[in-house]
């Protein structure tokens, strides 16, 4: 008898993080709105009750999934990212940051997947913390972008790095998103060959700014010297 609470806890986490394994798969497949409770009673076996014993409604749940895997993916994120090459040009400092992040996408695509469908429905209008994680997430994303394009730039001095990752993180965001649903359709293309490719871009426009950022700052010398 001494051992009945600490076992009924560990069946409670089990069952509480199988309705959050099996949630998130099937809400990235279907949908929140496609997602019922009749539809998670069936995949995962367990009572309903099980269900609102941990949850307090569908809406309860998904914001579960959606921080769970928000914390899943930006720790992931932050140890791919943890020992970036010392030396190196803009461009091979930034592929390998994006190789990283595709490396870490592959990895992650359930909570991707529904995310992407939470931003481009309004089917889970109703769950508002689930959709305030949404917001966090794509903020979070913009801002390690930022850093990303920054540290690659770094070299070229810290305004001028600050200038570029200001200016392109917004574009690389959509080059990410972009790869990324282009993945699901299944054409073929391997994520490391998008991130690549997004490297090629973002690294051009970024190496064009350098060049104009440099060309105003030497004619403002110019003009103060000419006076």
């Amino acid at each position: 008898m001494e051992n009945a609470a600490p076992n009924g806890n560990r069946r409670g986490r089990r069952s509480r993080q199988e309705i959050l394994d099996v949630a998130a798969r099937v809400m990235s497949a279907r949908g929140y709105a496609g997602t019922s409770m009749s539809v998670l009673v069936k995949e995962t076996g367990l009572p309903r009750s099980a269900f609102y014993h941990h949850f307090e409604s569908k809406a309860g749940l998904l914001s579960e999934v959606m921080a769970r895997g928000a914390r899943a993916f930006f720790d992931a994120m932050r140890a791919a990212h943890r020992n970036p090459p010392a030396g190196g040009s803009p461009r091979e400092r930034l592929g390998w940051y994006l190789r990283q992040t595709g490396e870490v996408s592959v990895h992650h695509e359930e909570f991707l997947r529904l995310m992407l469908v939470l931003v481009m429905s309004n089917e889970a209008a109703g769950a508002a913390e689930a959709m305030r994680t949404v917001i966090d997430v794509r903020s979070e994303g913009r801002e390690l972008m930022r850093d990303m394009i920054h540290s690659a730039f770094a070299v070229e001095g810290d305004d001028i790095a600050t200038v570029v990752a200001d200016e392109l993180a917004h574009f690389g965001m959509a080059g990410f998103d972009g790869a990324f649903v282009s993945r699901q359709t299944k054409d073929g293309k391997p994520m490391a060959e998008f991130m690549n490719q997004l490297t090629d871009a973002i690294a051009a426009i970024g190496e064009a700014r350098v060049n104009a950022l440099r060309a105003q700052a030497e004619a403002g010398t110019a003009s103060a010297q000419a006076v």
